[in-house]
């Protein structure tokens, strides 16, 4: 299985990340309803099917949004896309193995946020992908994103990502941690937006050998995720909760909506390559303050 991949192996690879990330979308809406159903909610995924056009590219893919407004999931959305062509040449430069000279990229991943309407169920994201370009690689993470944060909570959600990282390399997690810490922050707030994950990217997939081990990975925070997340939110869904939560909350989301417009780097690379805006900016709550 080893040698340098091409682009024949890459579209390949690329079809065969895409199937696991419809697998985990399947797997995690799934629950997310079980888990509305047990509320006493009919609440169901919508999916809105999108094509992406591009000057002169005759298969320039698109995706599916899966979005839900539920009694738990007050706002929840689960994007899968696929898509190619060239950056525009003033990105292009920007993302690892291209430039204005070598614009061509493919695209594949999940993402996911979810806004929960009771406070004391944290708000998390999670996003996995796999991209071409002169090279290939995966990135991605999950994070936990709670206004109202519980160092229980905290704990089981980092636990979960320290023992798929473990899996694969003794040294993810402190890396990925520290990498998320740094990330997902707010300069101009001096805030973290959340209490942290995993974060990771650029584990390139130069033969094939590489590609399943990082596919492996990238699988298994997912999984993960699957795992830890739905636990959290079964646990707080019936807490009670005050005025001062939901102010709380609603705060929290503002920070949350700043970081997501002005430095995410899914939000930005959406918008340079003609995605989907609704599919882009389902990121942000359905409702928020600020003071």
């Amino acid at each position: 299985m080893n040698g340098r991949m091409g682009m024949n192996d890459w579209a390949k690879q690329t079809e065969k990340a895409k199937t696991w990330f419809e697998s985990l979308r399947d797997q995690i809406c799934g629950v997310f309803e079980s888990i509305e159903r047990e509320a006493g909610s009919d609440a169901s995924f919508k999916y809105t099917p999108w094509n992406r056009t591009e000057d002169g590219n005759e298969d320039p893919g698109g995706g599916v949004q899966g979005l839900m407004k539920g009694t738990v999931f007050e706002k929840v959305g689960v994007n899968v896309s696929t898509v190619r062509g060239n950056f525009p040449k003033e990105f292009a430069g920007s993302v690892n193995g291209a430039d204005p000279d070598n614009p061509g990229f493919t695209a594949t991943g999940i993402s996911l946020v979810a806004h929960m309407r009771n406070p004391h169920v944290p708000a998390v994201h999670m996003n996995t992908r796999f991209l071409t370009t002169g090279k290939a690689w995966f990135g991605g993470g999950a994070d936990l994103n709670p206004s109202n944060p519980i160092e229980e909570d905290t704990a089981e959600f980092h636990a979960c990502m320290r023992a798929a990282c473990a899996a694969h390399n003794p040294t993810y997690y402190e890396k990925y941690k520290k990498w998320a810490d740094e990330y997902f922050y707010i300069p101009h707030r001096e805030v973290h937006r959340g209490v942290g994950g995993i974060f990771y990217d650029h584990l390139e997939c130069s033969d094939e050998d590489a590609f399943e081990r990082n596919l492996a990975f990238t699988q298994d925070v997912g999984k993960a995720f699957l795992d830890i997340y739905p636990a959290l939110v079964r646990k707080r869904m019936n807490d009670a909760f005050d005025d001062a939560d939901e102010a709380r909350l609603l705060e929290y989301r503002g920070r949350y909506a700043e970081f997501n417009l002005v430095h995410d780097r899914g939000t930005i690379f959406g918008l340079k390559t003609g995605g989907n805006i609704d599919a882009i900016l389902m990121s942000l709550p359905p409702r928020a303050t600020w003071s």
